[in-house]
């Protein structure tokens, strides 16, 4: 650990992006794309700007977005330097394949790290009679909107179920205002993929405890499998789900010395005291997982750093 923190100060120092540092030429603005405020994203990616942020040499931001689909489409037009995708997203957009089949490839994208395991919510009125995903024939139930991660995964698992949005009433709205409609009942449910616990569902829990259940999810190639546990929102029992990787991309032509610092930043003592505590997935981005699961190159920058601490040979 203590070799650790020397890398991580020594190449913070030798890029000048330290903490305190000024750089010559002015301050660099990087920003990180995550989605909705009431999701997992957002409140992750705060923790991480704060964490990475070195002004007045480095200044990074949070900023909210639609979601992963739109997130690469802001990291590939230049819209934005980072932003937190998917991984199944990550691949389809990188390979042309799945939801970027029309869009064409990706192929600038590049990883910064593996973050975090992202779980697939069912979450439903308890009385609506929704058990599984076949009781979702007749009923009214919020897919997330286009552009989203979410709406991507929810027809893979629909397809996988034999099912489409055609079977139910299918809405397009964030989590936030899905979670106000549900409580309301003016839908029976929601989709939502993210870290646990969703600020959303964990709102709406408190506000009516008991009223609402998680929908055990098993169908669906290329996904994990991933626990929520019981209590991890008030009142509700856990359940077995579906699961993805949280991947942080940037562009291939972000420069090396800029990522490698951003990097170095991300495992360092001071980043991780701020993401233990942030949101609860905080304390799931480690540097022993940095590389799981990657389904898009490595930026060279990041590379570099891995390689001087070990995790790439």
């Amino acid at each position: 650990m203590r070799g650790m923190i020397g890398l991580v100060a020594a190449i913070g120092l030798a890029l000048g992006l330290g903490v305190g540092s000024a750089r010559a030429e002015g301050s660099r603005y990087f920003s990180i794309a995550t989605a909705g405020e009431a999701g997992t994203y957002f409140p992750v990616g705060r923790a991480l700007a704060e964490a990475v942020s070195a002004p007045p040499g480095l200044v990074v931001s949070a900023v909210a977005s639609n979601g992963s689909v739109a997130n690469v489409e802001a990291i590939a037009g230049g819209g934005a330097q980072s932003g937190l995708v998917q991984a199944d997203v990550a691949a389809w957009a990188f390979e042309g394949t799945g939801v970027f089949e029309a869009k064409g490839a990706r192929p600038g994208l590049r990883a910064i790290a593996a973050l975090y395991p992202e779980a697939v919510h069912l979450l439903v009125r308890k009385g609506a009679g929704i058990h599984a995903l076949a009781d979702l024939a007749g009923k009214h139930v919020s897919v997330d909107e286009p552009g989203s991660g979410t709406l991507a995964d929810v027809r893979l698992i629909l397809s996988a179920a034999g099912l489409s949005e055609r079977d139910f009433t299918a809405e397009y709205y964030k989590a936030d205002l899905a979670a106000q409609l549900t409580a309301s009942g003016g839908l029976d449910g929601f989709f939502f993929v993210g870290g646990w616990p969703a600020p959303a569902i964990a709102k709406l829990a408190a506000a009516q405890p008991g009223a609402f259940a998680l929908v055990p999810l098993t169908a669906g190639e290329g996904f994990a499998r991933e626990t929520i546990p019981d209590e991890a929102y008030p009142g509700m029992k856990g359940v077995e789900t579906l699961a993805v990787r949280t991947l942080w991309l940037t562009d291939a032509g972000q420069p090396d010395e800029v990522i490698e610092a951003i990097t170095a930043a991300l495992w360092s003592t001071r980043a991780r005291s701020i993401l233990d505590a942030g949101h609860p997935q905080g304390r799931s981005i480690r540097l022993e997982g940095a590389l799981d699961g990657l389904t898009v190159p490595l930026h060279p920058g990041a590379e570099a750093f891995y390689r001087k601490a070990g995790l790439i040979k």
